[in-house]
């Protein structure tokens, strides 16, 4: 989401994006974002308008509407009770995403990502926290601040600035240049309740975005261990989330060396990449698998070549049909009686155990937060969980027996969990998922099952 760049800044907004020009907003409601969405629903469809609450900040709001005269054009506002206000111009089509990459704690993006949630600068998020189902924020070592009082001195005049208004923006205009005139022309028309200059922030300045310390595309490309034409191809082609630059001079995009090295670590934590790890090399196979591979290559050589009885089979006028099928089947048989060398029956039994005794926990603690305290007939055991046991039970029943009876047992003795709620849960999961024959497993649960349970 932070890819998304806007195209200009609104004459409302507490925190200019530097570089952009200022357009008139005046004939947006920017603070009040039931009106904003109004804006953009319409029975006639083609434009779109949302607005939200930030639940992580009372009085905190997002909202975004299509321009009413420039369709393929929208304004996107976050509005926060204490850091103020921000109100960009940017394309119709990223108007929702916006919306959505302001969801959270990030209140500005300035430099091909970095952000600000109000105390302090981060780095384009980019490595994924899968636990906690979040980037990983990464600070931004001796960041500062830079607010329109810094930048808005003797030198900046508002009458060399200009206001535009949307109906003729135009999308290909260069940037403005002086841009602090225009800073001084927006600080010219700021209410008397804005918030000060010095809260109003601008840019990021750090000693990882100076000038002399971005690289260009051939070091971002060793970084991430890659060719510079690989890097370029994933530029042009937008894949494999190449952040964007922090600058471009002249056409050349650059970036700093800790985003080059958060880019590098994501792509070599990623899940491709760990799996490479335990590539085999030979065969494109997992470890595990060509193993596997190996341990079968030398049963069946050890069954197809080294019994003598089977060996003259190769010749041709022993080579029948019937012949083969025997052969084949004799092969099958030896992998069907031993798919230890898969998976290990017993560890499966402990695993399925405490899965379902999880299940059971997840259960009780519902119970709990809903207010349920009537009896529990069963509780509820996820797919998986139960295609696993399942799977014990058709391909070990011996041990898939052993594993239901600790099941219940332990559900009793360390839950409180009845007996027959365990047995009832059980039961009812394997009626939904199990491929058994409903007769051979009914009949294979009333031996398994304990004593009087219904």
């Amino acid at each position: 989401m932070h890819r998304l760049q806007p195209i200009a800044n609104g004459l409302h907004t507490d925190h200019p994006v530097p570089g952009l020009p200022f357009v008139d907003d005046s004939h947006i409601p920017v603070g009040d974002p039931a009106a904003v969405e109004a804006i953009g629903r319409h029975e006639e469809g083609g434009t779109w308008g949302r607005w939200d609450k930030d639940q992580g900040t009372d009085g905190a709001w997002l909202a975004f509407t299509t321009d009413p005269i420039r369709q393929d054009l929208a304004w996107v506002i976050r509005h926060h009770p204490a850091h103020g206000r921000t109100v960009l111009l940017v394309r119709d089509e990223d108007a929702s995403p916006w919306h959505s990459a302001w969801w959270g704690r990030q209140l500005l993006f300035r430099q091909g990502g970095y952000w600000w949630d109000g105390t302090t600068w981060y780095r384009p998020d980019q490595v994924w926290d899968a636990p906690g189902e979040r980037f990983d924020p990464r600070p931004v070592k001796a960041a500062t601040t830079i607010t329109a009082a810094d930048l808005l001195d003797d030198n900046a005049h508002h009458s060399g600035g200009r206001l535009l208004k949307v109906a003729n923006f135009d999308l290909e205009a260069p940037p403005p240049d002086p841009w602090n005139d225009h800073l001084a022309l927006w600080a010219s028309h700021r209410s008397r309740n804005a918030l000060p200059l010095d809260q109003c922030v601008v840019r990021l300045s750090a000693p990882e975005l100076a000038a002399d310390q971005l690289i260009g595309a051939p070091d971002m490309a060793r970084i991430g261990g890659i060719a510079a034409s690989t890097l370029r191809a994933y530029i042009a082609r937008n894949q494999r989330d190449v952040p964007p630059p922090q600058a471009t001079v002249n056409g050349r995009s650059l970036w700093s060396r800790p985003v080059a090295a958060d880019w590098a670590e994501e792509r070599d934590r990623s899940p491709e990449n760990a799996a490479a790890k335990l590539s085999s090399g030979d065969d494109d196979l997992s470890l595990g698998l060509s193993e596997l591979r190996q341990r079968l290559a030398r049963r069946f050589l050890g069954s197809l070549w080294e019994r003598p009885d089977w060996r003259k089979r190769w010749a041709l006028r022993f080579r029948t049909e019937s012949a083969v099928h025997e052969i084949a089947d004799d092969l099958a048989f030896s992998v069907a009686t031993d798919t230890d060398d898969i998976i290990n029956h017993y560890d499966l039994a402990a695993t399925v155990r405490h899965a379902f005794l999880d299940e059971f926990a997840t259960g009780k603690e519902l119970d709990e937060a809903t207010g349920d305290t009537g009896p529990t007939t069963f509780y509820g055991i996820t797919t998986p969980v139960v295609k696993m046991l399942d799977w014990l039970i058709r391909h070990h029943p011996l041990s898939a027996h052993h594993a239901i009876a600790e099941i219940i047992g332990e559900a009793e003795r360390r839950m409180g969990i009845p007996r027959d709620v365990s047995s009832e849960s059980i039961r009812t999961a394997l009626g939904l998922d199990s491929k058994l024959p409903r007769q051979v497993r009914l009949d294979f649960l009333e031996r398994a099952l304990p004593p009087g349970s219904r």
